[in-house]
């Protein structure tokens, strides 16, 4: 086919369409593989396994294995509204998909707008030049067919009318080729503000942490190098941190879709591919690696446990009540351990308590918010986790002794002998105390009012209280210097 622009339309003519990556934004194989590795590691054997019988053996065992729930899939809104308009006209839809019988007929059935189902089975991968013979066998020419991407040209070579979802520089291609759409959709442009969004640039906002031994050991005005050592140290741990965030999201995107906020995660919602979420993972973490290698081995070390430990949490320990937040008290701490060690400084074991407490009462914050968020109050599963609504007054109180701690912590450190060779006027601390006791009260009462929607850490960001808090923090430890 050279020219479909000027066909016009008829309701007589089947439309073929595809599946994956124009009805619905994602890759339901790759779904499906991931599925099957995050409930049992050793499953990426069997998927090697599969592979080694070829394309269609592997779709339709994967399928069998993971079936994927079609009412979560993130479907290409603009496509769907084109579909069903045509359905109410009359046309007859087949989806012609390269995904396996099953998961085919899943999606199918949910929409309730498909005529037929032709898709892949165990002797048959329906892609590419065997899509195009399978459908001029039973239309000859007089088909139309909805697809994106430059497998479906011989597809389109045989259609009467080309459908595309794509990106314009992807359309350009097709024109090169031959292949004019009668109609585009979107759904594959590539957005900065997207890949912003999925590598959680907000988030970068918990490393500055590793700054934190740098300004007690009072060599941030004194020492340029270990600034900028703490700097490097920085960029090195957030950009390892958005790559565990996409390895995260690719591997959470169920339970993503079923939450309120994070459905809407470029990953859940399917504005970036898990191919990307790929490749940007491999990136960021030669990145980061890279940046380590400017700093002391020790520094490296860490940021390895802080990859591994991560990894261990979106695979296994976020769904094991306690362990998690202690877990993510860990990695908070993690970054005060490893901003001393990218300045070759010790690490205050008061300051180490401190952290514990503080960043454990945070992460509890995190569960009682998404508790309340998601309604778990009233005795449901928060999905992707190991709590019940009946868990909330325990995980309040919990966050509750947990934050009085780390300010008690704070109190008998203000009077232990460490703080008179370090501050001329050390009374002067005392008054972080207060700020303290009020800014973690506070976020308590906010989480369990469930006016926090997010990470605490986010949230005090967008928080005019917290900056307060914040400045009279650093006023009142200034001073005692």
């Amino acid at each position: 086919m050279s020219e479909s622009v000027g066909l016009p339309h008829s309701p007589d003519v089947p439309l073929c369409v595809d599946l994956d990556e124009s009805l619905v934004r994602t890759d339901t194989l790759a779904e499906s593989a991931l599925a099957l590795i995050r409930s049992s590691p050793v499953n990426g054997l069997r998927l090697l396994y599969w592979a080694w019988g070829g394309r269609a053996r592997l779709k339709v065992r994967v399928a069998e294995a993971c079936t994927l729930d079609a009412s979560l899939l993130p479907y290409n809104d603009e496509v769907l509204a084109f579909l069903r308009a045509e359905r109410r006209a009359g046309r007859r839809l087949i989806l012609t998909t390269g995904a396996a019988h099953s998961v085919a007929e899943g999606v199918a059935r949910h929409l309730g707008l498909f005529d037929e189902v032709v898709a892949t089975t165990v002797d048959r991968n329906l892609t590419g030049r065997v899509k195009g013979e399978v459908l001029r066998e039973r239309y000859g020419e007089g088909f139309d067919y909805l697809g994106n991407a430059a497998a479906d040209v011989p597809v389109w070579r045989h259609a009467r009318r080309a459908l595309v979802v794509g990106a314009p520089m992807f359309l350009r291609r097709l024109s090169a080729r031959g292949i004019t759409p009668a109609r585009a959709f979107g759904g594959g442009k590539w957005s900065l503000r997207v890949v912003i969004r999925g590598l959680r640039v907000q988030q970068w906002a918990k490393n500055l942490l590793l700054f934190v031994p740098l300004l007690t050991s009072h060599k941030i005005f004194s020492d340029p190098p270990a600034v900028l050592a703490a700097g490097v140290a920085f960029l090195a741990f957030s950009l390892c941190a958005s790559g565990v965030y996409l390895v995260n999201d690719v591997l959470d995107l169920e339970h993503d879709r079923k939450h309120p906020t994070k459905r809407h995660r470029p990953l859940a919602a399917g504005l970036m591919s898990i191919r990307a979420a790929g490749l940007w993972t491999t990136g960021l973490l030669l990145a980061a690696g890279l940046a380590a290698s400017q700093l002391p081995r020790a520094f490296a070390a860490i940021l390895a446990i802080y990859f591994v430990a991560t990894f261990a949490y979106s695979m296994a320990l976020k769904q094991r009540p306690v362990l998690d937040v202690l877990c993510l008290a860990g990695l908070y701490t993690l970054r005060i351990g490893a901003g001393a060690a990218a300045i070759s400084v010790p690490v205050s074991r008061w300051l180490l308590a401190f952290s514990i407490f503080l960043f454990l009462s945070l992460a509890l914050v995190k569960r009682i918010s998404e508790l309340r968020l998601t309604r778990g109050a009233e005795g449901g599963r928060l999905h992707g986790r190991g709590y019940l609504g009946s868990d909330l007054d325990l995980l309040s109180g919990m966050g509750a002794a947990s934050a009085y701690t780390a300010v008690l912590t704070l109190a008998l450190y203000v009077t232990s002998p460490e703080v008179s060779r370090l501050y001329t006027r050390p009374d002067f601390l005392w008054a972080i105390c207060p700020c303290f006791l009020y800014w973690l009260t506070r976020i308590l009462l906010l989480a369990r009012r469930g006016e926090i929607t997010d990470d605490p850490v986010v949230f005090a960001i967008k928080d005019p209280a917290s900056y307060a808090v914040l400045a009279l923090t650093v006023l009142f430890t200034v001073v005692a210097i």
